[in-house]
């Protein structure tokens, strides 16, 4: 209990990022849907259309709603210029408002085309307006129908909103993401209680709000009301009323290397006495977009990645050919900066159990081929999208009985119990030597070379203190130093923080 104590005190920032989301979000959804519903309320048409789309919306995953703004808000930024921001708060705010749409829309409509006739008949006896109607008769009648509809949308709001750290946005979702990626379940569990006691509370100070509305006693809803924004209050508070210095966000993308290399570079800014703030768990597309247009300042990439996904190239030329090329390619379309390899590789490779492989007589991915219909393969989430694995799989004609996606530690998992006879593996990953995997050699080139690079966003790279404190990591760091920090966080017992495990790999590495 008193590890989940203490990683709960921990919490503070990303509860208040938590809080000022799904306020946001909450109150835009209000602001949309009120007005909507009062049109809805004297129009059929107008009813169905807007219930309609508010449904729809529902229907749409939440993580996949987040996600999709990223593309309709990279649109709109070639319209309106590049200071409209396509991560972190943004996304999130739109597509969380949209989530919340639907039961305020549908409570709000609902009371007004059921009021008493006979109420309104007497309104418009009295001689009154449109908007006095409205406001003394309608709005009081429907208020606590609509507090209904304003809780249940806050409590799905602020469980949604844990999934916008995968757009780059701070929430209780970073150490549920963390937690799950190396199976620190006290992280994950500190993180649920967190969300689901906002939203517990949350929903009580709404419902305390709907109480009074309902016995019309004025003293309990203005309580309510004054709890809810002296809350939101003191989470903005607690993110904005710093010092107001500029902070360096570093990225990460969703597996345990990237997280502890994002503390790395971060203790070598700290020490140079830069402030410094995490992105964590972004997919590979969204963290290279987010570097290249300065949503996030540093990032952690790898020559094959960026090779393959970003350039859309397909050949495989040396190494050296390779980062020169990514080079100029990242200066001349965006204008990021490459500070240089930081002296390992982190390649994607077809690894099984080494007993299993030395039994069937398999060596390379070549050998697999003929035996690949009777087996299951598993990846993460994104590996069966790439073009490198389009290209392993046609260059060895790989048929696989069976495809199945697992979060990257999780892969492992699905090796030693026999859910999966062949992962797409990192081969940094501490886990290979541990598990006791193999490797499948790859004799045709199929998967390009994945060295880890630093790339600085444009204007940050322009900053030479910037650059001067992260300098000292190019080159240092070896694939023995990284497999061995990748276990320490991994590995199910004496599991190290991020920030440990960092520290031990600069002492590795002699900073």
């Amino acid at each position: 209990m008193s590890e989940i104590w203490q990683a709960l005190l921990n919490l503070g920032d990303q509860l208040s990022a938590h809080v000022l989301l799904s306020a946001s979000a909450i109150a835009l959804g209000i602001v949309t849907a009120l007005p909507l519903a009062v049109w809805a309320s004297r129009s059929a048409t107008v009813s169905r259309a807007a219930l309609g789309f508010a449904s729809l919306v529902q229907t749409i995953p939440a993580l996949a709603l987040l996600a999709l703004f990223f593309p309709i808000l990279l649109s709109l930024r070639a319209v309106f210029g590049q200071g409209l921001p396509t991560l972190g708060f943004l996304p999130a705010l739109l597509a969380l408002a949209l989530y919340a749409l639907l039961p305020i829309l549908r409570n709000a409509i609902t009371a007004q085309t059921n009021l008493d006739p006979g109420v309104i008949e007497a309104a418009d006896g009295v001689g009154m307006t449109f908007w006095q109607r409205l406001r003394l008769v309608e709005a009081p009648l429907s208020a606590p129908y609509v507090m209904a509809g304003i809780r249940t949308a806050a409590v799905w709001t602020i469980g949604a909103a844990t999934l916008a750290t995968t757009i780059g946005q701070k929430s209780l979702g970073d150490p549920i993401f963390a937690g799950l990626q190396t199976q620190n379940w006290v992280l994950v569990l500190a993180g649920c209680i967190a969300s689901a006691g906002l939203a517990l509370i949350a929903d009580g100070l709404l419902g305390t709000i709907e109480k009074g509305l309902k016995m019309r006693r004025r003293l309990l809803t203005l309580g309510g009301a004054a709890a809810v924004a002296l809350g939101v209050a003191a989470a903005a508070l607690a993110q904005f009323g710093g010092t107001g210095e500029r902070r360096i966000v570093i990225g990460a993308k969703g597996f345990s290397e990237q997280y502890i290399l994002a503390r790395l570079i971060g203790r070598q800014l700290e020490a140079a006495g830069y402030s410094v703030d995490y992105r964590d768990g972004l997919g590979s597309a969204v963290a290279h977009r987010a570097v290249s247009t300065g949503a996030i300042d540093v990032l952690v990439d790898y020559t094959g990645t960026i090779w393959t996904n970003q350039m859309q190239r397909e050949d495989n030329p040396p190494r050296d050919t390779m980062l020169e090329e990514i080079i100029a390619w990242e200066s001349r379309t965006s204008g990021t900066h490459v500070l240089g390899r930081l002296g390992f590789e982190n390649a994607y490779g077809l690894a099984m159990p080494r007993a299993a492989a030395e039994a069937r007589g398999l060596q390379t991915i070549a050998d697999l081929g003929p035996v690949a219909g009777t087996l299951t393969i598993g990846g993460d989430p994104e590996f069966f999208e790439r073009p490198e694995w389009m290209a392993v799989r046609e260059a060895y004609g790989l048929r696989f009985a069976e495809r199945r996606n697992f979060s990257p530690t999780f892969m492992y998992n699905a090796l030693k119990s026999g859910e999966a006879d062949v992962i797409g593996a990192y081969t940094s990953d501490g886990r290979i030597a541990a598990d006791d995997l193999t490797i499948l050699g790859d004799p045709r080139g199929a998967f390009p070379n994945y060295d880890a690079i630093v790339l600085l966003a444009p204007e940050t790279g322009n900053d030479a203190a910037i650059r001067a404190a992260i300098e000292p990591l190019i080159g240092a760091i070896d694939v023995a130093a990284m497999r061995k920090a990748n276990l320490s966080v991994d590995r199910e017992e004496d599991k190290l923080s991020f920030e440990e495990a960092a520290r031990q790999l600069a002492e590795r590495a002699g900073l």
